[in-house]
């Protein structure tokens, strides 16, 4: 197979004069073939992942009722500082309603000096109950 093929020079003539050799396998055969699907691994399993979320969710709720304990203990703070303070507030707003209301009589005689028969501070209504006043005492002369 060495020998060049070249006319008129001596050697094979034709591929026909060639010894017949046939390929074959190597010794102790090919290699098998991988045909499996194989994957890398490409992160967390569902399982890893089902767990963090439960973990993340527990934690999350954990913080929660803990705010929602302090919430209603600022809640019980503010409710009796408040039930503290009313009767203050309350007697403050008594005296302001009774000043209030001796400036209406003093401007409701003062008005009416001049209709006969009229009674300051005579009620309106033909009851023996008090009603309140249907606006505050006092919004139209301050």
């Amino acid at each position: 197979m060495t020998e060049t093929l070249r006319r008129g020079y001596p050697g094979m003539k034709s591929i026909k004069d060639m010894p017949v050799v046939q390929d074959g396998p190597p010794p102790g055969g090919f290699p098998s073939i991988r045909y499996a699907r194989r994957l890398p691994s490409t992160g967390p399993t569902g399982f890893t992942l089902f767990a963090v979320g439960t973990a993340v969710m527990a934690f999350g709720f954990y913080r929660v009722g803990e705010h929602n304990k302090h919430g209603r203990v600022l809640k019980a703070e503010k409710l009796a500082a408040r039930e503290t303070i009313y009767p203050i507030l309350q007697a403050e707003e008594d005296r302001r309603f009774v000043q209030a209301k001796l400036r209406a009589l003093e401007n409701e005689a003062k008005i009416m000096k001049d209709v006969p028969g009229w009674k300051v501070g005579e009620p309106v209504y033909l009851t023996k109950r008090w009603i309140p006043p249907a606006q505050p005492v006092g919004a139209w002369g301050e």
